[in-house]
């Protein structure tokens, strides 16, 4: 079993440290894992690629890939402007976007077969619970809970040690919570 994520979000949104987050879940649960970002000159704002492999046994390749088992939208500004068709999930993938709509237009989303979407209203959870950074709601961890929610890929206990063990714990504490509602309200909005 190899899973290849890609994190799509913004600057200062959180796509890296979701990544990075995620790993160290997985590694919580004995599984493998490595991630790294690309992203170009550095600007809140801009866009923002992470990517992200997990297996259970060694990971032998290394480097971008741009065909994925689960894309991970922090923004979706970024599926309707087409950011998100420079990759192409993989049949029986996974789309997971940021937003307050359930009827989303995926004509923009490239796959090799049918997939499933989910949406979260992650940005609504991080202004309630205050994660907002410089007038930016920083949704990478209800985005992470979204994510557990919509794929049992690790569970949300894991996550959530991981969020305290990367943020500390005062302000780990309010992102575990965010991540926790995320992954109870991630909701299958259709299945393409």
């Amino acid at each position: 079993m190899i899973h290849e994520i890609i994190f799509y979000g913004r600057g200062g949104q959180g796509a890296v440290t979701a990544a990075n987050v995620l790993v160290e879940a997985a590694m919580y649960e004995g599984l493998n894992g490595q991630a790294f970002p690309f992203f170009g000159a550095e600007r809140r704002g801009a866009p923002v690629t992470a990517f992200a492999r997990m297996s259970d046994k060694p990971i032998l390749k290394h480097g971008m890939f741009n065909t994925a088992d689960i894309l991970v939208v922090f923004d979706q500004g970024l599926v309707a402007s087409g950011v998100v068709s420079r990759v192409r999930l993989r049949n029986n993938g996974v789309l997971i976007v940021n937003t307050p709509e359930r009827g989303l237009d995926l004509s923009r989303v490239a796959s090799e077969g049918g997939f499933r979407a989910y949406a979260v209203d992650a940005t609504r959870i991080a202004h309630d619970l205050k994660l907002v950074i410089a007038g930016w709601p920083v949704v990478n961890t209800a985005m992470l809970g979204a994510l557990v929610g919509a794929v049992k890929l690790v569970g949300i206990e894991s996550v959530k040690k991981a969020i305290v063990s990367y943020f500390g714990e005062k302000a780990g504490t309010v992102n575990a919570q965010a991540a926790e509602r995320a992954y109870a309200e991630v909701k299958l909005v259709k299945e393409v």
